[in-house]
């Protein structure tokens, strides 16, 4: 099928008006969030489910790539196109097909490949459930799926990597033929057309969604991450526990589906805020409460002085648009920058990371969001922790805090609900605020290293202390993470000249040095090389390399037939 056939069946299917194919177009979907880009021959964005049938059919007959893509939020790159390829790339976005159908007793959820954490949350709020994530990247239009196809993690304790075992999808298979799979364990039909409409149009039964034994969620999450001796990560994108078809498929299945778990709404949450200067007195306080508090706690958010104070001044515009007009605008204000960054790097006039400058400027004209006593606590404190905690676990958790607190230098308070607010807020800001300081400051800053990172249960050493030799080429590095998880989120501003490449490969060898895993939640994308056996994972999914090629350093060449 030549290029221009193939784009007539898709304006055949959807309509012309969602099929792009212009440079302008497309662009927005092509560039990943924070890194990856590459060409599409187009961007088509299914109404229904049977659209995205028929569109995969079309894609699969004509030997292209096809990229799943929602809101393209990913932070590796991992729903972008990649350069070099031997076939052309089409993007499947599926924006339109954001419908949540909340089942019988409102304790699961089917989710189609376009909805969103954010729209789950409203969805669930009148049953006082909630969805996996809360906070961080439901916050800016991140997909239900999109974060079971990549294990992502997310801040709350109890949870671990969003995982289910009950998804609805289509695999090629090794002779290049497609096939839909329907694991939801929903008597929908035999055929694709049948499974497919009758999903899309909820016609099915109370009696047809099966009682079954599959997991939903990472339900042995909490148990898991208790044991501090053990000498594993508590949670990592290559962890086989957590591989299972589209769980961790990282786009080498085409979504349709998941069925996965909520939970039941916290009554009441008190939230304390910490600050020491001892490494050691900060993991007193997590082995503590991960080995004797009853309850887990529910955030347990890590902030190192540096990225506060970066956050404080450079994320100020996520702030401000939070506190004032709210979550819901995120998604909207993050697609309109995407698009006039796009038309600003073709206008030659127009300065570099002009919108960024603008934005950035702007912001400054308000004061600081951040209360003084927090501030107050960031210039005493080089280490804080963002802790919060049921109603019911207050009293207990009091009387751990004030146990370590006789064998440690460390302080705490309870935080009022706007200092808890403000608190993550400039959390949720950290970081963006470091890739809006690279883009502000491009003339000394040569690149950011953005790494996650999983250590070890048992690793007491856990605050990073590089040489001088890596030291002297960076700006700052910065520090921010889930705490009791052991998963850090480390941030590098590489000196302007220096090998950003080089840079990275030391950083690595640091860490498989002290044992740690990466990425710990955002995947391989094209900022990872992926470890064997989440390697062999992918190809066992994908074997033409039909889906998402290129992603980890693997070979974006058909059948795998070399190394990218």
């Amino acid at each position: 099928m030549s290029q221009s056939s193939l784009v007539r069946s898709f304006k055949k299917i959807v309509g012309a008006r969602y099929v792009l194919t212009s440079d302008r177009a497309t662009a927005p979907y092509r560039k990943g969030f924070r890194e990856g880009h590459g060409p599409a021959l187009a961007v088509v964005k299914p109404a229904t489910l049977l659209q995205q049938w028929h569109i995969l059919q079309a894609c699969v007959s004509a030997k292209v790539i096809v990229i799943m893509q929602a809101a393209n939020t990913g932070l590796t790159g991992g729903s972008t196109p990649t350069q070099g390829c031997d076939r052309n790339t089409v993007i499947i976005n599926t924006s339109r097909l954001n419908d949540i159908q909340v089942l019988a007793e409102q304790q699961q959820i089917v989710a189609f490949p376009g909805a969103s954490l954010f729209s789950l949350e409203k969805a669930l709020a009148p049953y006082d459930q909630v969805p996996h994530s809360v906070i961080g990247s439901s916050c800016i239009g991140a997909s239900i799926v999109g974060g079971v196809c990549n294990n992502s993690g997310g801040a709350l304790v109890e949870r671990g990597p969003a995982y289910t075992e009950l998804a609805l999808y289509a695999q090629v298979n090794s002779n290049g033929s497609l096939s839909l799979i329907n694991n939801l364990d929903i008597e929908l039909g035999n055929t694709p057309e049948q499974i497919l409409t009758n999903l899309q149009n909820k016609k099915y039964r109370t009696q047809d969604v099966k009682t079954t034994a599959k997991k939903a969620s990472d339900r042995e999450y909490a148990d898991w991450v208790r044991k501090t001796d053990d000498d594993t990560p508590a949670r990592f994108n290559a962890d086989p526990r957590r591989l299972h078809q589209a769980s961790g498929c990282a786009g080498k299945l085409a979504v349709f589906a998941v069925r996965v778990d909520t939970f039941a709404k916290n009554q009441q949450e008190l939230t304390f805020y910490l600050g020491t200067n001892s490494s050691t007195a900060l993991q007193a306080v997590r082995k503590t409460l991960l080995e004797q508090a009853t309850s887990l706690p529910v955030y347990a958010e890590y902030l190192h002085r540096d990225i506060f104070e970066l956050a404080d001044n450079y994320g100020r515009d996520t702030v401000l648009l939070i506190k004032h007009l709210g979550t819901n605008w995120l998604p909207t204000f993050f697609n309109i920058k995407r698009q006039l960054d796009s038309v600003c790097q073709k206008l030659p006039f127009i300065p570099k990371n002009a919108i960024d400058k603008l934005v950035y400027r702007f912001a400054k004209l308000f004061p600081s969001q951040t209360p003084n006593k927090l501030k107050q606590w960031n210039s005493q404190y080089q280490h804080q922790l963002i802790l919060t905690v049921k109603g019911e676990a207050h009293q207990q958790t009091l009387a751990l805090l004030e146990h370590v607190q006789k064998d440690y230098q460390i302080d705490f308070f309870q935080c009022s609900e706007q200092e808890a607010k403000s608190a993550y807020l400039l959390r949720f800001a950290a970081a963006g605020a470091a890739v809006q300081y690279a883009k502000i400051n491009h003339q000394e800053v040569e690149d950011i290293l953005a790494l996650d990172i999983a250590l070890k249960r048992n690793h007491n050493e856990w605050f990073e202390k590089l040489p001088p030799s890596i030291c002297n080429k960076l700006v700052g590095k910065l520090y921010y993470g889930h705490f009791l998880c052991h998963v850090f989120h480390q941030d590098y501003l590489v000196r302007k000249g220096e090998d950003g490449k080089a840079i990275k490969a030391a950083l690595l060898e640091l860490l498989e040095q002290r044992g740690a895993q990466y990425p710990a939640e955002h995947n391989v994308g094209h900022h990872y090389d992926a470890k064997p056996a989440l390697a062999d994972n992918y190809r066992n999914l994908d074997p033409t390399n039909s889906f998402n090629a290129g992603i980890g350093g693997m070979s974006n060449k058909r059948d795998f037939t070399s190394r990218c």
